[in-house]
C-alpha cells in the first residue's frame, strides 16, 4: 500500500504543481515590435492579431514599427528587450536566420529569441502591372536573357525570401536581373504601382488585395503547391524550376522568458488563431495561417538556419 501511495503521489505531482502555479497575466500594456514599415504583410498580420491578443490578455497590445536593414533594427531591439512578457515581436523567415549568416557583425542570433508561435506561412510571388509586356514567366525569362542585368526587381532586402528566390531562379534559368532592395513590401508595391520598377517580388498575401482590384497581377507563385486563394497562378516548380520560397511570420520574445509567461502568451496566440472572428479577418486579409507551438516553431527555425547556412557556403548572396 505504501508503494502504491508513492506511485499515485508521483503521478499527481505535476498536475498539482500546475494547479498551484498562478497563471501569468500582464498588468500593463504589451508592446509588439514589427521590424518592417507600416502597410506591409508583416505589419498587417501583426495589427490583426494584436486586436485579438488584447481580448485574451486583458491589456492593450501596441504595434511599434522599427523598420530598416531588412529587419535587423527591429529584431535587434526585440532581442535586447527585457524577457518579462511586456515586449514581444513579429519575426520573419528567412531574415531572422539569414541576417546573422550574411552579416557577422549582426547584433542578434536565433538563440537570442524565445519563439512563441508561428501564425502565417506566405508563399513568394513575382508581380507586374496589369499591362506589363511580361504576360507570363516565359516572357520574363526571354527578356532577361536578351538584356542580362537590366530588368530591375524590388524586394524587401538582401537575404530576404524575395531576394533568395530570384537568385535561385537566376541559377536555374541562366538569367540575370537587377536587384533593387527596399525596407519592406509596402515600398516595393508603391514603386511597382508608380512604374519605377518593372517587377515586384513579395509574398502572395501581400499583393492579393491589389490583384483583386486589377492594380497588379502575379506571374508566378513560389509555394510547394498552389495557394488556394491564387489557384489560377502556377508555381515555379510546376513550370520546371525547383524553387520554393516564402515567409513564415510568427511571434517571439527575448530569450530567457520565464516558462509560465511563455506558456501564457503561446496560449493566447493559439486561442486567437482558433477564434472564428480572427479566422474571418484572416480570410478577408488573405493571410495563409499555419500555427506552430513554441517547440515546433524553434525546431523549424533551426532547420531553416541549417539549410540557409549550407546555401551560403555554396552561393553567398552578397550584392
Amino acid at each position: 500500500m505504501h508503494r502504491r501511495t508513492l506511485i499515485a503521489t508521483s503521478l499527481l505531482a505535476p498536475a498539482l504543481a500546475r494547479a498551484q502555479t498562478p497563471e501569468w497575466r500582464p498588468e500593463r500594456q504589451v508592446t509588439m515590435i514589427v521590424a518592417f514599415p507600416a502597410g506591409g504583410g508583416t505589419d498587417v498580420a501583426a495589427r490583426a492579431i494584436a486586436r485579438f491578443l488584447e481580448r485574451d490578455l486583458g491589456q492593450p497590445v501596441v504595434v511599434l514599427n522599427r523598420g530598416g536593414a531588412s529587419g535587423e533594427i527591429g529584431f535587434t531591439e526585440l532581442a535586447r528587450a527585457r524577457p518579462d512578457g511586456y515586449t514581444i515581436g513579429f519575426i520573419n523567415t528567412p531574415t531572422i536566420v539569414t541576417i546573422p549568416i550574411e552579416r557577422p557583425a549582426a547584433r542578434f542570433r536565433l538563440e537570442d529569441f524565445s519563439p512563441i508561435a508561428n501564425i502565417v506561412d506566405d508563399p513568394g510571388g513575382i508581380w507586374v502591372m496589369p499591362d506589363s509586356p511580361y504576360r507570363n514567366l516565359a516572357d520574363l525569362l526571354a527578356a532577361a536573357r536578351a538584356a542580362p542585368g537590366t530588368i530591375g526587381y524590388g524586394t524587401t532586402g538582401i537575404g530576404s525570401d524575395d531576394h533568395l528566390a530570384i537568385l535561385a531562379l537566376e541559377r536555374a534559368t541562366s538569367t540575370r536581373f537587377l536587384h533593387i532592395p527596399f525596407a519592406g513590401s509596402a515600398p516595393v508595391k508603391q514603386n511597382l504601382l508608380s512604374r519605377t520598377i518593372p517587377l515586384g517580388v513579395f509574398n502572395m498575401a501581400e499583393g492579393v488585395n491589389e490583384w483583386r482590384q486589377n492594380m497588379m497581377r502575379p506571374l508566378v507563385q513560389m509555394g510547394a503547391t498552389r495557394w488556394d486563394q491564387a489557384a489560377e497562378v502556377p508555381t515555379l516548380r510546376e513550370l520546371g524550376h525547383d524553387v520554393v520560397e516564402g515567409s513564415m511570420r510568427g511571434i517571439a520574445a527575448p530569450a530567457g522568458m520565464p516558462a509560465p509567461v511563455l506558456a501564457r502568451l503561446a496560449l493566447a496566440v493559439r486561442r486567437t488563431v482558433q477564434d472564428n472572428d480572427f479566422q474571418a479577418v484572416a480570410r478577408q486579409q488573405a493571410l495563409p495561417l499555419r500555427f506552430l507551438a513554441p517547440d515546433a516553431y524553434m525546431a523549424e527555425l533551426r532547420e531553416l538556419r541549417d539549410r540557409y547556412q549550407a546555401l551560403w557556403s555554396r552561393h553567398p548572396w552578397r550584392e
